[in-house]
């Protein structure tokens, strides 16, 4: 009996547990047949909208900024700086007094010069009237014609002298004008080399100041020799235009003119060199500062354009992300041709007028849905000259 009431225990269990695993099927298959797929949310992007304008052709490189003139001022007479008339950095102009070298001893020697002039003057003019006096007596045999050669002779011997006695004045006078040492040119001076007491030397290599004319100023830099052919062209046809923009300078771009075309190609670069002058009203340029500059060949018309951005690089190529109008991104390859300043022209693959992506093209693939972040689709802005790659 004990056994009998076990196995119907055992049989009731069994049953409870298949209902039970039964029940827990029949309402896990209910509740995943009420629970809908959920699709991919919509990537938000950034994107502008091609446009189709004329833009210039530049040439790209990284120019130097030269002074316009460069001067080392230098000591032409030994002696000691008695006085500096300027500030190291000071903006100077042309015959501005600089230094003054203790003048004194080429003042008395100037003195002595005239001295010995006014002295010999004297002797020639009484050489000369004894010589005319001579003259007359020689014609009535009161002299002989040896004694008046002789006083012509001596009238002729302090002539000389004279002229040599005004050529030491004017040697004298130059040597104490190099004791006042102006500037050459305009322009602004840099480190002071001597102070007050020091001793220098005529025509010593050493300067005692350099000078350099920052306004104009000139820009050099270098292009690819293929470039030759295209500024050649524009130089014929009159001045070429060049521009330089200075690193973090929120300013923009200077401009200015070509004027220096190296007479030779550099054959271990490659390279012509030029320069381009700016007039640097403003001193933003700077002696031995680096910069970007832009040589203009000419125009393209008619150029589509996209920011930079939108660019993308594959293995197959480069492509940008169009956005239809089912806001939906369709990968499109692309050619670009040249680009600067966060443009790019675009010779196949786009129209004016389409919406490409700008930012958030990363998690973006084809056929995607897309949100377009508040402003919509972006406008280009009017930029400064693009440049050739």
């Amino acid at each position: 009996m004990f056994k009998s009431t076990h196995k119907r225990n055992c049989y009731i269990s069994f049953r409870l547990i298949l209902f039970l695993l039964l029940l827990n099927f029949l309402l896990t298959g209910c509740a995943k047949k009420k629970e809908k797929p959920k699709g991919k949310p919509p990537v938000p992007v950034a994107v502008a909208t091609v446009q189709q304008k004329t833009v210039p052709i530049t040439v790209n490189a990284v120019g130097n900024v030269e002074p316009f003139n460069s001067v080392p001022v230098k000591a032409q007479v030994n002696g000691i700086i008695s006085r500096v008339h300027f500030r190291e950095g000071q903006d100077v102009q042309k015959g501005d007094l600089l230094f003054t070298i203790d003048p004194g001893t080429y003042r008395a020697a100037l003195k002595q010069a005239e001295a010995n002039l006014a002295r010999d003057l004297a002797l020639a003019r009484n050489a000369e009237e004894q010589a005319g006096r001579y003259a007359a007596l020689v014609k009535d045999g009161i002299v002989t014609q040896e004694q008046y050669d002789q006083l012509k002779t001596n009238a002729e011997a302090f002539s000389a002298a004279v002229a040599a006695d005004r050529a030491a004045v004017e040697n004298a006078r130059i040597q104490l004008s190099y004791c006042y040492i102006r500037s050459p040119i305009p322009g602004r001076t840099g480190s002071l080399l001597v102070n007050v007491g020091s001793l220098v030397k005529g025509n010593d290599t050493a300067a005692l100041v350099t000078i350099n004319q920052i306004s104009p100023i000139y820009v050099s830099f270098t292009v690819p020799e293929k470039q030759l052919a295209a500024i050649n062209t524009q130089v014929a046809g009159g001045s070429m235009i060049v521009e330089a923009l200075v690193p973090n300078d929120a300013q923009g771009s200077l401009r200015g003119v070509v004027s220096f075309l190296d007479n030779t190609v550099d054959t271990t670069t490659g390279t012509i060199r030029l320069k381009g002058t700016f007039p640097n009203g403003d001193r933003r340029l700077w002696p031995g500062q680096f910069v970007n500059v832009s040589l203009i060949l000419g125009t393209r018309p008619n150029a589509i354009v996209i920011p930079a951005a939108a660019v993308q690089t594959s293995q197959q190529g480069q492509f940008v992300f169009v956005i239809g109008a089912d806001k939906k991104a369709e990968l499109r390859p692309i050619s670009p041709s040249i680009s600067d300043k966060g443009l790019v022209v675009i010779d196949h693959g786009l129209r004016p007028g389409e919406v490409v992506v700008t930012d958030g093209v990363m998690r973006l693939t084809p056929g995607a849905q897309i949100e377009i972040k508040k402003g919509g689709p972006g406008k280009l802005q009017p930029s400064s000259p693009m440049g050739q790659k």
